[in-house]
Formats: structure tokens, sequence, C-alpha cells
């Protein structure tokens, strides 16, 4: 199997050495590129196109949620997980929005980094249990209960997807099929109003469903 494939965009060149190191050590991991500032790393991820960037919030030249929009507007299939000091929920709202999937405190144990990135490269969702907390994302334009519109099997459908469950993974839970999965997919979406993955992670978030002991 592959190695996964690590960005790392930091303007502190002593974190990026740690975070260089750590990495290293996985067997399955290898870091691939690094840059300074968000202009850079933007160029060289679109380059490079690696499974996962570690993205600083504040950087010169763009910060992490501008950078974060501009990599996945040219590269979607990259991962993003937001590495940060702070911890009010504006700035985990900003790269939420941007389309970050994973969020991570500088603070966070060297194991919690490493299975972020793994859980991220998987495609699933991995926040802070703090991240996740009420009020998180802003209900503009979502519903306050998927109840009162999704359907019970809508809602499960809904759910996994907001997990990071594959397709087929999720048709085999439920015990459907793939045409039938994507019915209801698509049906939950129309309801939502959600357009993509992001939206879906966001409303999920608002939801309560993602919750650090469900990742």
């Amino acid at each position: 199997m592959a190695a996964l494939s690590i960005f790392l965009a930091d303007d502190h060149t002593l974190l990026r050495e740690g975070l260089r190191a750590l990495v290293s050590l996985q067997p399955d991991m290898q870091v691939v590129g690094e840059a300074a500032d968000g202009r850079l790393a933007v160029s060289e991820v679109i380059k490079l196109q690696p499974d996962v960037v570690v993205m600083d919030i504040s950087m010169p030249g763009l910060d992490g949620a501008e950078a974060t929009k501009q990599i996945l507007s040219s590269a979607p299939n990259v991962r993003v997980l937001a590495l940060t000091a702070h911890e009010e929920s504006e700035y985990v709202r900003r790269l939420l929005n941007a389309g970050a999937t994973g969020f991570l405190l500088k603070r966070a144990a060297a194991s919690d980094v490493v299975d972020a990135i793994r859980a991220v490269a998987n495609g699933q969702v991995y926040l802070n249990t703090t991240m996740a907390a009420p009020g998180l994302v802003p209900r503009t334009h979502m519903p306050h209960a998927a109840a009162d519109l999704l359907s019970e099997r809508e809602l499960e459908v809904m759910r996994r997807i907001a997990l990071g469950l594959s397709m087929k993974r999720i048709a085999a839970e439920l015990n459907i099929s793939p045409r039938t999965l994507e019915t209801y997919k698509a049906r939950a979406m129309e309801k939502l109003s959600l357009s993509n993955r992001a939206d879906v992670v966001r409303f999920a978030i608002q939801q309560g469903w993602l919750g650090r002991e469900e990742l």
C-alpha cells in the first residue's frame, strides 16, 4: 500500500520540523512538501496533489482559510487538516466553510496528530471536542432539526455520509442497493438544500452528530 503523502503548511520552522519528524516515524506516511506562507502552499499543493495538507490558520501571504479555499477549488480530492493555536470558534468556522474536514489544536498530543491525519485521509471528519460545541456552525439556511425534514432512512444515510463512510459501506450497513442509496442521498440533500460533502459536514456538526466519541 502506498504511503500517505502529507504536505505541511506553517510559518513556524520549528513546528514544521517537529511535524516532519513525527510523520517520518509513521510507516504509512511521508512528507512530500512544505510551505511557510499561504500563497506558496496553494501553488505547491496544486502541483503535488498530496493526500493531506496540515494547514496552519495564521500564515503570511494568505491565511489558512483562503489557502484552503483556493486549494480545494483546484484540487478537490486533497484533504485539509487545520492545525491551530486558536480555540475561538470563529477560526474553526472559517476553515470549515472553506472545506477543511479536520481541526486540531497545536497543543494536541503527537498521537492525536497522527490519528487526525489518518482520519482525514480516510475521508472522515476529525474535530477536537471543544470545536464540536453547539453553536460552532452558523445556522443560516440550515434547519435546526433534521428529523423535521428527513425520513428515518434518509437520516441514517446522512449521518453515515457525514462520518466519512464510503457509499459501498453505507449500502452494506443499511442493506440497500447502491441505486437506492443514491436516491436517499439525493432526496435528503435536496430537502436540506445541501450541495456537497462540506455542506453535509457543516450540517452534521450543527446537529451534534460529530462529537469526538463518534469519530
